[in-house]
Parts: structure tokens; C-alpha cells; sequence
């Protein structure tokens, strides 16, 4: 089983490794009043911190609406 997982971690730092190589051209990027000129890859890389981050906002919000109606349930 370790094998496995270092070959799977091995299999996707390579594809972060040619995603990085691939994608080192400047973008110009807009967001709101913000402007600016920046490699893809950091591009990428912001969208998908920002996506992680709101992802696990969401499931703590929804862990801690669970347990406040749970509680809320036992108490009637």
C-alpha cells in the first residue's frame, strides 16, 4: 500500500511539474478594479487556493449547521 500512494504522489507531482513548465507565460488578469500582468500558472494556482478555501468554508458552515440543527432536534 505505501508503494502505491508514492507512486501516486509521485504520479501527480510530475503533473504539477509539467503544469508549471507548460505555463510560465505572462496573462494579463483583471479582477474587479484590479489589473495585472502575471504568469499562468500562478494564475492557476490562485484560482485553485481560492476554489480549496470556499470549498472548505462551505463544509465547515454546513459541519456546524448540522450540529446546531441536531441539537435543536434533541431539545424538542
Amino acid at each position: 500500500m505505501k508503494r502505491v500512494k508514492l507512486a501516486v504522489l509521485v504520479a501527480i507531482g510530475l503533473a504539477l511539474m509539467m503544469l508549471v513548465v507548460q505555463n510560465t507565460a505572462p496573462v494579463q488578469a483583471r479582477f474587479l478594479w484590479m489589473s495585472a500582468e502575471i504568469p499562468a500558472v500562478v494564475l492557476l494556482f490562485l484560482t485553485a487556493a481560492g476554489g480549496f478555501v470556499a470549498g472548505l468554508l462551505v463544509a465547515l458552515l454546513a459541519k456546524r449547521g448540522s450540529k446546531t440543527k441536531q441539537g435543536n432536534d434533541t431539545a424538542s
